[in-house]
């Protein structure tokens, strides 16, 4: 498992932004701010800066995983660690 810290900062655009590992492939995860839904709402782009995934950043409790971009990869999975603010992507 690989643990990435989410920081999001103001001062960057989008505010979070870290490539990760998915079937073996790169992708660039993003998460901006939604004035509207008051909550984080993430992407997962290609290379190519291709959509793969969006929706909102649903954090996992501590025994329990709510995945990311469920049904999209076939053996990587990546959830947002809400108590410990870590993304976790497998493998």
């Amino acid at each position: 498992m690989t643990l990435i810290p989410f920081t999001p900062s103001n001062n960057a655009s989008p505010p979070f932004s870290t490539q990760v590992t998915l079937d073996n492939t790169s992708y660039t995860f993003s998460a901006a701010w939604n004035i509207s839904g008051q909550r984080y709402f993430a992407s997962i782009t290609d290379q190519s800066g291709a959509n793969i995934w969006t929706g909102a950043l649903i954090g996992s409790p501590l025994d329990y995983d709510i995945l990311l971009a469920p049904g999209i990869f076939g053996t990587s999975t990546i959830l947002y660690r809400a108590d410990t603010r870590n993304l976790e992507v497998n493998p």
